[in-house]
């Protein structure tokens, strides 16, 4: 069974798939001649349909409210265990058929399987009654529904460069940087570590791109290297990685201490400019054995670390931290105006009232450019007031306390309004760990093997998916880079809350 969404959302999407299956000819004909109790299939059905009309509420109120969360979970247990039933009946149905062979004739008595079937449907049953009770003592109601139906393709893959035209607020940062990296006047230190630090959806390694690839830092350096670090600083593994990045070959040596000699002998003489991106690591041992073999490279060499933490940006800086601070309103406009119109073939002046809703939009993002760029995301393909005014008042603003809650307001939103059909093939990501790259196909593989795409008429399953996954790019959720998915710290947490309990990750 699919790792699924525990959401309004979703739930609403998964009840209707369910309600087709249970509509279905094989299951209807399966059940009449089995004698299973057509009264108790439709109490289900209502039931279910009964805890439907409050699923947006849900969804929401879940973020604030333990005890919202904790139904919500309940339900999708509850709804689990109708799926399993139902599938169950379907594919008996369907070896019955295949096998040519009449229902009666299968392989379970009409009268022992009937009964358990009931028995079942009974027990479901009990469940959702104290479910729909529930609802009632923690205040849940009937809301409009989300207008999220799918949206028109719009395919934007992130380059692995960055294209500074769609930069807006760190020209004096990559300024800073970038001086550091030409700048030979350490005399202490042969190589300069170089930290960049601040919050998630900064723009930290964004800021380390624009650096690396300057067109003034290209010649400067024999060897250029970057490395995304993550949670695990495994010395061995990092050493290893940097000789190969060196050498271009795959390293067979299992030896730490003979892969520091190898990494030293190929590294003396040698300027090299390293990137460790996103370093959470605190142990000063472990950085030390990781930059002693390091130290033989010649004089002027550069690494640049990006971290959220201070005090590792100090352990391991052998200069001040360059701390990265929320950009402008006046920029976040730039760059939220930048990622709605951009693929619309339209001036920004010409959406006079669209542009007084989206600066105060951009002004709930306190400067986060991860934030921007999500509603700008979701904003693109909604150029009306309307859709624009939903989201400035939209409450979920209020609701999340970001003291407990680690999910950014604007992330939530962009998640909030994604298709049902998105939704869960986004969660369903919550299965790879921080930093994670594979295949797009590999992706879409997956999804096909869960049955998360919606079959169409004149489209392929792959061909379905790959429009899934462009719509996921568009809107921020997802990044390509060389072809590779990846996904930004704080979308892969908030894929990981939305998940719940129903998730195992890799890894």
């Amino acid at each position: 069974m699919a790792l699924e969404v525990v959401g309004g959302a979703f739930l609403s999407a998964s009840l209707q798939l369910l309600f087709d299956r249970m509509a279905s000819k094989q299951v209807v004909d399966f059940v009449r001649e089995k004698n299973v109790d057509d009264e108790l299939l439709n109490k289900l059905k209502i039931k279910l349909s009964s805890i439907n009309k409050v699923l947006d509420d849900a969804e929401k109120k879940q973020l604030a409210d333990p005890a919202v969360r904790k139904w919500l979970n309940e339900l999708k247990h509850t709804v689990y265990a109708t799926e399993d039933l139902v599938y169950e009946i379907h594919t008996e149905a369907l070896r019955c058929e295949i096998e040519g062979k009449p229902h009666l004739l299968s392989f379970f008595s009409t009268r022992s399987y009937a009964k358990q079937i009931n028995q079942r449907i009974a027990k479901i049953l009990d469940t959702l009654k104290d479910i729909v009770q529930d609802k009632d003592l923690i205040g849940l109601k009937e809301v409009g529904r989300v207008d999220n139906k799918s949206s028109p393709r719009v395919s934007i893959i992130v380059p692995p460069l960055e294209d500074e035209s769609g930069i807006h607020g760190r020209d004096a940062d990559k300024e800073v940087i970038v001086n550091l990296l030409l700048s030979d006047a350490d005399t202490v230190n042969k190589i300069s570590v170089i930290p960049i630090v601040g919050m998630g959806g900064l723009g930290k390694t964004t800021l380390a791109k624009l650096a690396y690839n300057d067109f003034r830092v290209n010649n400067l350096f024999d060897i250029k290297m970057w490395i995304t670090v993550s949670d695990e600083f495994d010395v061995f593994m990092l050493t290893k990685t940097i000789l190969e990045k060196v050498t271009s070959r795959t390293c067979s040596i299992e030896d730490q201490y003979d892969l520091q000699l190898k990494l030293k002998e190929v590294l003396e003489g040698q300027k090299f400019l390293l990137v460790l991106d996103d370093v959470w690591n605190e142990s000063y041992d472990r950085w030390y054995a990781l930059k002693s073999p390091l130290e033989f490279a010649a004089c002027g060499s550069k690494i640049i670390v990006t971290t959220r933490s201070e005090s590792i940006g100090s352990m391991m800086g052998n200069v001040p931290n360059h701390r990265l601070q929320v950009i402008s309103d006046e920029d976040g406009w730039k760059l939220f105006a930048k990622h709605v119109f951009s693929n619309n073939n339209v001036e920004p002046s010409k959406y006079s009232d669209l542009e007084v809703i989206g600066k105060k939009i951009v002004e709930k993002c306190q400067g986060l450019p991860l934030a921007i760029i999500s509603l700008g995301g979701l904003l693109r393909s909604k150029l009306n007031s309307k859709e624009w005014e939903k989201i400035l008042k939209n409450d979920i603003w209020e609701l999340i306390d970001e003291k407990k809650c680690d999910i950014l307001p604007a992330l939530w939103l962009s998640y909030y309004y994604l298709p049902p059909n998105l939704k869960r093939c986004f969660a369903y990501c919550s299965i790879f760990p921080k930093d994670f790259r594979t295949d797009k196909e590999i992706i879409i593989l997956l999804w096909m093997a869960e049955d998360l795409l919606q079959p169409q008429k004149y489209n392929t399953l792959e061909e379905v998916g790959d429009e899934y996954f462009s719509d996921l790019v568009s809107r921020s959720f997802f990044q390509c880079d060389d072809d590779n998915f990846i996904m930004h710290d704080l979308v892969n947490d908030l894929a990981s809350f939305v998940s719940g309990e129903f998730c195992l990750r890799f890894g």
